[in-house]
């Protein structure tokens, strides 16, 4: 049966993103050996040590990142391990605080999940939650309101998971739009790459659990992952 020409563009495209990612994730590592000697430097003259933690940690992440841009044609072996959800969470607020306040945003947290405890990649649900967390400082206007919260749940009776709400009270998302939110290259920004969601889906079915959205116009959105809990 011969391929339909809108699927083989979609084809042409991916194998284009591609051959581009693998150019990117090898100038990025190259960047990044020499940034990683430098903050090592600092580490070990015991300067600014708090701060250059911080890098490492993002060093190392953005490493991971670039490492795995290809994993939509060829997925990457994940490093599963306890990860505190809660400690995460916070961590990936930290890196956006400054987003927060240029707009003026009020932070909720309300984290109620215990244990907060799952096993991942630590590195990849971070890429996830701060996928989600920057969509949404970028739908809240001046003054807004956005609300993380945990809580525990069951996804299918006697299995237990921690789900995680990203709340904004935005511009909120048409109804004719949320059942492509997921897709690969589907965006409505204008500057977007309609990768951000299609990464957060593959990352937490690669976790063993979902996410979903859910949305009124001009109420804003909320998205909700759910990951297979562990005891603490």
């Amino acid at each position: 049966m011969p391929i339909p020409e809108q699927s083989m563009r979609r084809l042409d495209r991916l194998a284009s993103l591609g051959m581009l990612s693998a150019g990117m994730a090898h100038e990025i590592k190259n960047c990044l050996v020499a940034i990683n000697t430098f903050v090592g430097q600092l580490l070990e003259k015991g300067e600014d040590r708090e701060f250059s933690e911080t890098v490492r940690r993002e060093l190392r992440r953005i490493d991971t990142l670039v490492s795995q841009m290809l994993r939509f044609a060829a997925p990457g072996k994940n490093e599963f391990a306890t990860v505190h959800v809660h400690d995460l969470l916070d961590h990936s607020l930290r890196l956006v605080e400054h987003q927060f306040n240029s707009k003026l945003i009020s932070l909720d947290r309300r984290y109620t999940a215990a244990p907060d405890t799952v096993s991942g990649d630590e590195y990849q649900l971070q890429q996830a939650f701060m996928n989600l967390l920057l969509n949404a400082i970028e739908a809240t206007g001046m003054n807004g309101v956005l609300t993380v919260s945990t809580e525990i749940g069951e996804e299918q009776p006697r299995e237990r998971c921690v789900r995680i709400h990203i709340q904004d009270n935005g511009a909120g998302i048409p109804p004719e739009n949320l059942t492509r939110l997921f897709e690969p290259f589907f965006t409505t920004k204008k500057n977007g790459t309609g990768l951000g969601l299609a990464i957060c889906q593959r990352i937490v079915l690669e976790h063993g659990g979902r996410i979903t959205a859910q949305s009124e116009v001009r109420k804003g959105a909320t998205f909700s992952i759910s990951l297979p809990a562990i005891p603490a």
